[in-house]
This record gives C-alpha cells, sequence and structure tokens, in this order.
C-alpha cells in the first residue's frame, strides 16, 4: 500500500503541549494510545537495500512482531510518499518471504541475493497515537514520537511528529498540523527514522544542522501536462524555500538570507509562468505571502551585503580610517538583530502558514476551480505550448521595460532589473523543454547583465542603508566619511556599470530567442 506522511520535527519543549492538543484533538475515534516501539533495521553490510531506496523492518510494539519494508517514492518538504507492505512475525526474525507485496518481495530478494543480512540500525520510540475522522471517510492518524536512535555505538534523542493519512484527502494532513500547532514553530522534517539512524551510523548526524539550498533543475519534459509541469517546479521551489528558512532559523550563515531570498523570487516566477492554468483565490494568496516574506528576508540580506561585500573591500583599502571599522560594528550590530527578528518571523504563525499553504496548494491541487469548466483543459494540455506563451509574455515586458534604456531613471532602471531576474527564472525552469544549445547561451547573456545590474542594485541598497537621519552613525562625523567613501566608489561603478548594460541589453535583444525556435 502506499503510505502518506506530513512530518514535523518538534523539540523536546513542545512535546508537551502539542500531546495536550492531541488528547482534546475533535473527531477522536478513541482515547490516545501510548505505545513503547523497539524497530531494528536490517540491511546488507554493504547497505544494498538503503542503496536502491528500501528500508527493512521488524517492529515490537508490546503485543507481537511486525516486519515492514518500505520503498521510497518522493519526499517534498516533509510531505513523504513510500510505498509500504508489513506483515505479522511469529518471532523477531526477518523473513523476505513474508513480504506481502509480489513486486516488492521480487526486487528486495534480488538485491540481498545470496548476502546475509544483517541488523544495522535501531530506534527505541515512546509513540502517542490516534485516530481522527475529519468528516466524511477522511482518516489519519496522529503519532507523537519521543525516544532514542541508535547507529553503531552513538545515539541521539528525536522528538517527532507524524501525520499519516489513512483514508480521504491529504488535505486533512495540513489541517491537523495547524491545529497541532497553533502558535508556529513547526520544523518540517525530510528524513525517516531509519535513515537518520544510518547517519549515525555512518559517522553524521541524526539531524543535520540545516545548510543553506541552491536551486536546482527540475526534469520537465515537452509533452507532460501543464498541471503536472507546474507541481514539479512548485515542488522544488517549496524545497528550497523550507530548506534555507531552516538554515536561517539554525544558523548565521549568511548565504541562507541569500538563498531563501531566490527562492521566494523564483517561486513567484513560477507561479506567473503557470498563472494562466492556476489562477484563483488561493494562488493571489501565495504571491502576497512570498511578497511578504521576501521583503522581511531582503532587510537581512541587505544588510549581510552592506557588511560583506559594501563594507569590507573599502575598509580593507582604506585601513587607516577609523569610520569604516565603527560603521562595521555599527552593520553587525543592525545584521545581528535584523536575524534574531528574522528567526522570530520564521518561527511564527503567518510563515508557518505560508509554508503549509503552499505546500497543501501543491499536493491537494489547490487551485482546482468545480466551477471552472474550462479548466481541466487548460490543466491538461502540453507544456510545450505553455511554455512558449509564458517566456513571450516575459519577454514582451522586458522589452517594455527597457525602451529608451538610455535615459531610464534610476526607478526604471530597477524595475529592467526585477522583469530580467523574472525572465531568467522562467528560462531556466523551462529550459529543459526548448533547444539546449540556444537556451544555454541566452541564459549565459542574461547572468553576464544581471551581474551587471547587480552594482546598481549595490548602490541603491547603500544609499538606503546609509543615509538619512536614522542610518547607522549618521551622528558620527568619521563613520560619515566612511559612508561618502562607499556612496562615491559605489556610484563610480554603478555609471560605468550602466554603460555596460546597455551595451549588454542591445546583445541581448539581438539574440535568437530558444521559444522562437523549433
Amino acid at each position: 500500500m502506499t503510505e502518506i506522511e506530513l512530518k514535523f520535527l518538534l523539540t523536546g519543549g513542545q512535546v508537551s503541549s502539542v500531546l495536550a492538543r492531541l488528547r482534546t484533538l475533535r473527531g477522536l475515534t478513541g482515547p490516545v494510545q501510548t505505545l513503547d516501539l523497539r524497530s531494528v533495521y536490517h540491511d546488507t553490510e554493504d547497505d544494498a537495500l538503503r542503496q536502491s531506496g528500501f528500508a527493512l523492518r521488524v517492529r515490537h510494539d508490546g503485543a507481537g512482531w511486525v516486519q515492514t519494508c518500505k520503498g521510497r517514492l518522493s519526499n517534498h518538504a516533509g510531505l513523504q510518499t513510500t510505498q509500504e507492505s508489513e506483515a505479522p512475525l511469529a518471532g523477531g526474525e526477518i523473513d523476505l518471504a513474508a513480504i506481502p507485496d509480489e513486486a516488492m518481495r521480487d526486487r528486495v530478494i534480488s538485491l540481498v541475493g545470496d548476502t546475509p543480512l544483517v541488523p544495522r540500525v535501531e530506534t527505541a520510540i515512546t509513540r502517542h497515537a490516534a485516530t481522527v475522522a475529519m468528516g466524511g471517510w477522511t482518516r489519519a492518524e496522529v503519532a507523537l514520537d519521543t525516544g532514542t536512535l541508535r547507529g553503531g555505538d552513538r545515539t541521539a534523542d528525536l522528538h517527532e511528529l507524524e501525520l499519516e493519512l489513512k483514508s480521504g484527502h491529504v488535505t486533512a494532513l495540513f489541517d491537523l498540523a495547524r491545529e497541532l500547532m497553533p502558535e508556529g514553530g513547526l520544523r518540517l522534517s525530510r528524513m525517516s527514522k531509519a535513515a537518520r539512524a544510518f547517519a549515525l551510523a555512518d559517522g553524521g548526524d541524526a539531524i543535520p544542522n540545516p545548510a543553506p539550498r541552491k536551486a536546482r533543475t527540475v526534469a520537465l519534459t515537452a509533452d507532460q501536462t501543464a498541471e503536472t509541469a507546474a507541481r514539479d517546479v512548485l515542488r522544488e521551489c517549496l524545497d528550497q524555500i523550507a530548506a534555507n528558512a531552516d538554515a536561517v532559523r539554525n544558523s548565521d550563515a549568511v548565504e541562507g538570507p541569500h538563498q531563501l531570498r531566490i527562492g521566494l523570487r523564483r517561486m513567484r516566477a513560477a507561479l506567473d509562468i503557470f498563472g494562466p492554468v492556476l489562477a484563483g483565490p488561493a494562488l493571489d494568496h501565495l504571491k502576497a505571502e512570498a511578497r511578504w516574506l521576501g521583503r522581511e528576508t531582503g532587510h537581512l540580506r541587505d544588510l549581510d551585503v552592506a557588511v560583506h561585500d559594501l563594507l569590507r573591500p573599502e575598509a580593507e583599502s582604506h585601513p587607516t580610517e577609523p569610520g569604516f571599522a565603527r560603521l562595521a560594528d555599527l552593520l553587525a550590530d543592525a545584521a545581528t538583530a535584523q536575524r534574531s527578528g528574522m528567526r522570530t518571523t520564521l518561527a511564527g504563525t503567518r510563515a508557518q502558514g505560508f509554508l503549509l499553504d503552499l505546500a497543501q496548494f501543491i499536493e491537494a491541487r489547490g487551485w482546482l476551480d468545480p466551477g471552472d469548466i474550462d479548466q481541466s483543459a487548460r490543466l491538461a494540455q502540453p507544456l510545450s505550448g505553455l511554455a512558449k506563451d509564458a517566456l513571450a509574455r516575459h519577454w514582451s515586458r522586458a522589452t517594455k521595460r527597457a525602451r529608451g534604456i538610455d535615459t531610464l531613471s534610476i526607478e526604471a532602471r530597477h524595475d529592467l532589473r526585477k522583469t530580467l531576474k523574472s525572465l531568467r527564472y522562467a528560462v531556466e525552469f523551462l529550459g529543459p523543454v526548448l533547444d539546449e544549445k540556444p537556451t544555454r547561451a541566452f541564459v549565459k547573456r542574461l547572468r553576464t547583465l544581471q551581474d551587471v545590474f547587480g552594482d546598481l542594485n549595490d548602490l541603491a541598497m547603500a544609499q538606503t542603508l546609509l543615509s538619512g537621519p536614522q542610518a547607522p552613525g549618521a551622528d558620527d562625523p568619521q563613520v560619515q566619511r566612511a559612508v561618502g567613501w562607499i556612496l562615491g566608489a559605489r556610484t563610480v561603478r554603478a555609471e560605468a556599470a550602466w554603460s555596460h548594460a546597455r551595451a549588454l541589453w542591445h546583445d541581448l535583444r539581438d539574440a535568437p530567442r530558444p521559444w522562437d525556435m523549433g
């Protein structure tokens, strides 16, 4: 059978409040049960099963032994879909012949061959579980797990909330998450308990330190439907956003806010690409929330850029100017305060709601409108046609913004920069359905142009951060002298860059457009 779970990591301090809410949930079909579960995961010494996406365990639940074989299907920002086949055992010994699913059984036996299976890792979990009826035939199991993972001679504690769909619509899992953690603070869990225990055995961490995550290419095909393409692209956006939100909440890496802002911008570009087939109130809500979170993230990112990219080079060039050191301290303090505030924001109800809303929109097909009789045809259209229309639309916006480029105001230059960035994201998303060589050349030109536009953006950001009566060190003459150096240097760079940008734009305008080819 297919198992669908939405999983979250909890802190020890969250467990009691979640348990209290679990016991008072509406729709409980019975009291919350407490079980002590001991699970032992078996594999060959060279992890043949794990390397092929299988997990094989025997579990004792206090009453008897159950053997379960799981095969990985998908995992997107906490929502995991796996193939599962289980059977009771008379004892705790593995029996591959007892795997009920024939195809899974044959595959596992083939992978193992004559190699002995051995206990590799184990978990000891206390589970508080209950089944919830949520109207109609929808049922979900809530499992609050707390216990220990063991891999080799290493152990780690784990607190996890699992919401498993037993029947009905996946929307129920997101509704339950909101009920159980209304104050925010949820952290999406992307790894199974077995994977975490194996990480221990391999010398790593059961709960790895969150790291910034860059965008990844989505393997689209020209003949897939517009709907499945939108789903795949939005899943990638969600994964990038969720991973980098986690990184910002739990690390000081300056790349975290950068990649989070990129993820939010890419998501907005994706919603624009697929807007003609996904349009509706839910899409409008997600766009608005992405803009809000992008602005919040942008404040931190701008301070990080000011500290590391604007101030540091100038300070190194003028080591005898004390104002640079003072300004560096002021900006570092401002960045520290902004980072703390950003962590509070990301752990709050609004940011949590945005992530849950986005995941639900993707996985529960939140764009469906029963009253729209033409929607089915739009969703089923081949991606190739939609891609050409979307890219032509983005290109039209860019050429409109660039009209009269030699006389554009500062504000108009920034509008053009943002439009070109959206165009680049659109081409990168849809590149797999275009001719590779011209697409690669076009994206290269776009990236070069954006790099040049970056000097314009840095100047505008520096003017906003460092100028005015509320700017850091506004009443310190030495700091203001340093500010003058920075703004002067950036102005010179920006003017030179703008001259280059105009030439690059003309090259891009005259270059072959990959969506017009073939």
